[in-house]
């Protein structure tokens, strides 16, 4: 398998076949983002790539599902990502869904009729690293778009019918930010359609620009208790039937909940965390994250 760099797979894809399709990201101004630092965006040869499929059918040929690596391998135009999805069904006739990551940019320069064409060839499953819903926030990331471009190209996903996970963090409006974040983010995310919603929260390592902006006074870290309030305030303001997780290892307490119907329960949870446990005690868990990966 032809594998360089960062490579890198939501928890929730475990399962999936993976294989390499970019590499690095072709955006790279996220301020808190070191996941592809140095990494020059690369698409895979298609010698490479069919290389790889050849090996994935030799050892797992009845694979259901593979997801493509690379940041964001959605970057890619709609000629691209067709050969490559067709070329997933030359050798894995019983593959039905190719997910991988993809921006809001990666969206834009696609038309409808051209997300409903992939979908039809197995393109499903988009795993879109929102952070969140709040203009001043997606500004202060350094996103690169807006809460309405979310909702713009993301209805375009809902039409052509593309299941797609967002991810949220908690912590990224700094210290007094979280509740009007989580109440922005939870009325955007509610006029759409994510399958499920996967929660972070903002850990702040040396070598990114928020990190930088930290030492400078410029940005003041949400304290843990506050990012707990933000979570519980989301899941409060979310209006939609969808799955949440707050399971990964930057979630000082790991949550999960079907919403609508265990709304009560995890805010009670939640609740319960913030007054028994103290704030030193949760950021002596931060600080002892060295990365996420």
């Amino acid at each position: 398998m032809h594998f360089a760099g960062r490579t890198w797979r939501p928890p929730y894809e475990a399962h999936s076949v993976i294989i390499q399709a970019t590499t690095g990201c072709t955006y790279g101004k996220c301020r808190f983002c070191n996941l592809y630092k140095d990494e020059c965006f690369r698409m895979s040869p298609m010698e490479e790539f069919e290389a790889d499929l050849a090996e994935i059918k030799m050892y797992q040929p009845d694979a259901r599902r593979i997801f493509l690596t690379g940041a964001n391998p959605f970057a890619m135009n709609y000629e691209n990502l067709k050969l490559r999805a067709l070329t997933v069904r030359d050798y894995l006739i019983k593959c039905r869904t190719i997910a991988m990551f993809a921006s809001i940019r990666d969206i834009k320069d696609k038309e409808v009729w051209q997300l409903k064409k992939l979908r039809a060839m197995g393109i499903n499953g988009l795993s879109i690293g929102t952070e969140s819903g709040d203009d001043d926030v997606l500004l202060q990331a350094g996103k690169g778009y807006t809460a309405d471009d979310i909702r713009r190209q993301c209805g375009k996903l809902d039409e052509a019918g593309i299941e797609y996970y967002f991810v949220y963090m908690t912590g990224l409006a700094g210290k007094g930010g979280g509740y009007r974040n989580a109440v922005n983010s939870a009325k955007l995310f509610s006029s759409l359609n994510p399958y499920f919603i996967s929660v972070d929260s903002l850990t702040l390592f040396p070598d990114t620009e928020l990190y930088r902006m930290g030492q400078r006074g410029v940005f003041i870290p949400a304290g843990e208790k506050e990012r707990l309030l933000e979570l519980q305030t989301l899941i409060k303001n979310l209006e939609i039937r969808t799955h949440l997780f707050a399971d990964s290892a930057s979630n000082f307490y790991p949550v999960t909940a079907y919403l609508p119907k265990e709304r009560e329960f995890v805010v009670s949870e939640l609740q319960y965390v913030m007054d028994t446990v103290s704030e030193e005690e949760m950021a002596e868990y931060r600080r002892g994250l060295k990365s996420l990966g």
